[in-house]
């Protein structure tokens, strides 16, 4: 598929990709170049204050685990089986 190089370095992406990716207006691309070629990524973006207590929440579960308080399965059935039993 071709694109033409627009005004103000604009683009248009096919709907036929923008359909296959399930990508919406809004959603951001990261753009990068790699030998020569530009490579367009979907990409999430987090607010800070969610990474920040994300971060929070895994140190606790670590420090949990390490102290033998969080219980630590070896598999997703095993902590189903668990589940069931409360």
């Amino acid at each position: 598929m071709l694109a033409e190089l627009r005004q103000k370095s604009q683009i248009t992406i096919p709907k036929e990709i923008v359909t296959k990716l399930g990508l919406s207006e809004g959603d951001k691309l990261e753009i990068i170049e790699v030998d020569g070629a530009i490579k367009l990524m979907p990409v999430v973006v987090y607010p800070k204050k969610y990474l920040t207590e994300l971060k929070v929440e895994i140190e606790q579960a670590k420090s949990a685990i390490a102290s033998g308080k969080q219980p630590v399965f070896d598999s997703v059935d095993a902590l189903f089986c668990e589940l069931e039993k409360n």
